[in-house]
C-alpha cells in the first residue's frame, strides 16, 4: 500500500473531560501507528495541543481546516472549531457534551461523504449529550439514522464476538421489543457482517435465551419457546447455522462460546456483562450491517481518570486496528463480489511529506 492509498481514519474526540483525548493521543504516540492508517481528528489544534502538553506526550500534530488538505502519514487535527474550549478533566457538564457532538457530526458527516473511510469514536456521556439537535442514546443509535443499513452492535475481540438483540433498553421492555422481524434482522445482520467484514465463509451463531433457563419449559416464562425458538427454527430452514437458544448463566463460564463465530445475547447486560469480563480492555464496539465503519473502545468516559495520565488506551487502539482490519476485509469482499466500492474515495490528497 503507497502513502497515499493508506486507509484514513477519523477520529471523533468524545467527552473533551473524560479519557479520550489521553487514549487517542497515547495510541498515536507510537509512530508505527502511521504506517497502518492516516488518522484525522476532529477537534481543533488548539484543544489538542492544550490535551499533548498537559499529558506531556511528544507528538506532533498537522493542522487542517478542510479535509481535503489533509497529509497523508502525518496525525491531521481538522479545525471543527477554533474558539478557546474550557476543559475540566472529571466533570460532567454540558460544555463536555456540546463539543463531543460538534466533534461527532463532523466526523459522521465525512464518513458519509467517503471523505474518511472509517470512523473511531472516543467516548462520550449518554447524559450530557443530549440537546433539541441531538436526542440518542449513545453513537449506535445516531449512526443508524445517519447511514444506512442495519445497525447491531457488535463486541469484539481476538476470539470473542457478541451481538445483541436489544441494546440500550430499560430491562423492563426487553422482553417487548424482541419481536419475530427483530429476530431475523439481526441474525441476518450478524451473519452477513461475519462473511463480509471478517471473512468467515460459513458462519456459526449461537443465540442466548430471553428468560432464566430458557424459560424452564415455560416455568420462568414463555417467550423461549413462544417466540425464540420458532424464530431460529424458521432462519435454519433458509440455511443459516443458527444454533440455540442457550441458557446464558453458563454459557460463557463453561467454554460454550468458543465453539461459535458469534453470539447474540437477548439484551444488553446479558451479552455485555460476560464479553467485559472476558476481554476489558482490548475489546472493541462495532457497529455492523451500516453501509460505513465506525468502531469505538469498550469503555466510556471513566471521569474518575480523566486528567491523572493513568487512562489504558489498549481498546482504543484496538479499534483503529479493527477499523482498519474491517475496512480491508469488506473492500476485498466487495472485488469479489464484483459490487461497486461504496467506500471508494472523493479526495485528492496534499503533497506534502
Amino acid at each position: 500500500m503507497s502513502v497515499e492509498d493508506k486507509i484514513v481514519v477519523g477520529i471523533s474526540i468524545g467527552d473533551i473531560n473524560g479519557i479520550g483525548s489521553e487514549i487517542i493521543l497515547k495510541t498515536f504516540e507510537d509512530s508505527r501507528m502511521l504506517e497502518f492508517c492516516t488518522p484525522v481528528i476532529f477537534a481543533s489544534v488548539k484543544l489538542m495541543s492544550f490535551f499533548k502538553k498537559h499529558y506531556e506526550i511528544d507528538i506532533n500534530f498537522h493542522g487542517i481546516d478542510k479535509i481535503e488538505d489533509l497529509v497523508p502519514k502525518k496525525i491531521n487535527v481538522l479545525n471543527v472549531w477554533k474558539e478557546h474550549v474550557d476543559v475540566t478533566f472529571g466533570e460532567e457538564n454540558q460544555v463536555g457534551g456540546e463539543y463531543a457532538i460538534k466533534s461527532l457530526k463532523a466526523a459522521v458527516a465525512a464518513l458519509k461523504e467517503s471523505k474518511i473511510d472509517a470512523l473511531v469514536t472516543a467516548p462520550i456521556n449518554k447524559s450530557n449529550i443530549q440537546s433539541e439537535s441531538f436526542n440518542f442514546p449513545g453513537h449506535t443509535d445516531y449512526l443508524a439514522q445517519e447511514l444506512k443499513g442495519e445497525s447491531l452492535m457488535l463486541l469484539i475481540s481476538e476470539d470473542l464476538r457478541v451481538g445483541l438483540l436489544t441494546d440500550h433498553v430499560a430491562v423492563k421492555d426487553v422482553v417487548k421489543n424482541i419481536t419475530r422481524e427483530r429476530i431475523d434482522k439481526k441474525i441476518n445482520t450478524i451473519y452477513h457482517t461475519l462473511i463480509e467484514d471478517f471473512g468467515i465463509e460459513m458462519p456459526k451463531i449461537a443465540v442466548l435465551g430471553i428468560n432464566p433457563h430458557t424459560g424452564d419449559n415455560g416455568v420462568i416464562g414463555d417467550e423461549d419457546d413462544t417466540l425464540l425458538r420458532p424464530a431460529l427454527d424458521n432462519i435454519r430452514k433458509n440455511g443459516k447455522m443458527v444454533f440455540g437458544p442457550y441458557a446464558a448463566d453458563s454459557f460463557f463460564g463453561s467454554g460454550n462460546y468458543k465453539n461459535f463465530d458469534a453470539i447474540i445475547a437477548s439484551y444488553h447486560d446479558q451479552g455485555l456483562i460476560p464479553f467485559k469480563t472476558l476481554a476489558f480492555g482490548k475489546g472493541v464496539n462495532f457497529t455492523a450491517g451500516l453501509n460505513r465503519i465506525r468502531t469505538s473502545p469498550d469503555h466510556g468516559t471513566a471521569f474518575d481518570l480523566a486528567g491523572k495520565n493513568v487512562a489504558n488506551f489498549e481498546s482504543f487502539r484496538e479499534a483503529v486496528f479493527s477499523a482498519v482490519s474491517i475496512f480491508e476485509k469488506r473492500k476485498e469482499y466487495l472485488e469479489i463480489s464484483k459490487n461497486p466500492l461504496q467506500t471508494s474515495r472523493k479526495r485528492s490528497f496534499s503533497k506534502k511529506k
